[in-house]
């Protein structure tokens, strides 16, 4: 079993924590510092047993030169410094003697952070690959290694699984907690409620097909549910579709139509803009130039029916097009709802806890967990690599 932070002896020793630094960005700020914020603890506990601290993290993803001039964490070490009221040195590279000199010069109580790691997938794709050089080498600049990233956990890794190969490894307070409070949807209090929005079923297969069968409810939402929708016959207009995922869809619903509630009205427009020009549309009633955009009102009334019977929730993917303000009132008066009722409620990362965050509404639920494929991953019951590491 691995270890927890507080189970190393961090006194005097370099210790490498690989956080989730994955933050949504727009034009060169950080929109939501929620993954940054949450890795706090398990660094301030390290500076408090006399340790220096190397930061690693990947942003986005690197295939072009284009893309490392976008996903730079310079501004993640401006919030970091902020956030933990010390100055942060920033590396502007992954390897080379800059890198080494400024690790080999840290002093105990002081705090690193070291360029994009992925910016070494580049050449060859080495961070993501878990190339076996490159996961010796970022070894060799600390003493002991913890991981915190849990939202990278399903993913082998040089920065996650290839350094803890060769340093003594742990996980942080965050990875901890996130373990935790999933390991609690294994035996859920009942009725347990999945709500799943997002785009598409295809991102989703595995853990439609585990949780349809422990959940008593499902209630699909998002651009997933005119994938349901069609495969129901319901004309969905120009809304987006999974057309490969019709047979499955299909299968589901025979099977467990007891179990899933589908959209019965829809907010519909005719371009995909954030615009005040919407129709909400009985969902027999669409045009085919129509695009779904959210769930409409009757929608919202029975997902609400469900949810007031309900004693644990699991809610992955917004309901409707979020990142437009006239199209996230849905996922925003199911969230007050859920608040307002006191369900235990667990958001599964990504867009929904981004949602939550811009709604002002993430720290008033049970849990938002900082790992979207993760976190699916987990009720899968797949095993996550970074947590499943053979010494």
């Amino acid at each position: 079993m691995i270890k927890k932070i507080e189970d190393l002896n961090l006194n005097n020793k370099k210790v490498i924590i690989r956080c989730d630094f994955n933050v949504p960005m727009e034009d060169g700020k950080i929109i939501d510092d929620t993954r940054i914020k949450e890795a706090i603890k398990t660094i301030n506990y390290a500076l408090s047993k006399n340790a220096s601290v190397i930061l690693m993290s990947h942003l986005g993803r690197i295939k072009t030169k284009e893309d490392k001039e976008k996903n730079s964490l310079r501004e993640v070490a401006k919030r970091l410094e902020e956030l933990l009221e010390r100055p942060v040195i920033f590396i502007d590279e992954t390897h080379g003697k800059k890198l080494e000199e400024a690790c080999k010069n840290l002093k105990n109580g002081e705090v690193l952070l070291m360029e994009n790691t992925r910016f070494e997938d580049l050449d060859g794709k080495k961070e993501s690959n878990c190339d076996e050089e490159l996961s010796k080498y970022w070894a060799s600049l600390g003493d002991i290694f913890i991981d915190d990233a849990f939202g990278c956990s399903h993913r082998k890794a040089a920065s996650n699984v290839g350094i803890s190969k060769y340093l003594e490894t742990g996980i942080g307070f965050l990875m901890e907690k996130e373990v935790r409070v999933l390991s609690e949807l294994n035996t859920p209090e009942r009725p347990y409620t999945i709500i799943l929005g997002g785009k598409k079923v295809s991102d989703k297969i595995g853990v439609i097909k585990t949780l349809v069968e422990k959940a008593d409810y499902i209630l699909i939402g998002g651009g997933m549910a005119f994938t349901f929708l069609k495969a129901e016959g319901f004309n969905v207009g120009s809304s987006v579709v999974d057309n490969d995922m019709l047979d499955f869809c299909r299968e589901i619903l025979d099977k467990y139509e007891e179990k899933i509630m589908l959209p019965v009205d829809i907010v519909t427009v005719k371009e995909f803009k954030n615009t005040g020009n919407y129709e909400m549309k009985d969902i027999t009633q669409l045009d085919l130039d129509d695009i779904g955009v959210d769930i409409g009102k009757r929608t919202v009334k029975n997902f609400e029916k469900v949810i007031r019977k309900s004693k644990t929730i699991f809610w992955n993917g917004p309901l409707g097009v979020y990142e437009f303000s006239y199209f996230r009132k849905a996922t925003e008066d199911i969230l007050k709802y859920i608040v307002k009722e006191n369900v235990k409620t667990v958001l599964g990362g990504g867009d929904i806890v981004g949602c939550a965050s811009l709604l002002g509404l993430k720290d008033k639920v049970y849990f938002a967990s900082t790992g979207g494929g993760a976190s699916l991953e987990y009720l899968e019951g797949k095993a996550l690599p970074a947590l499943n590491i053979k010494k």
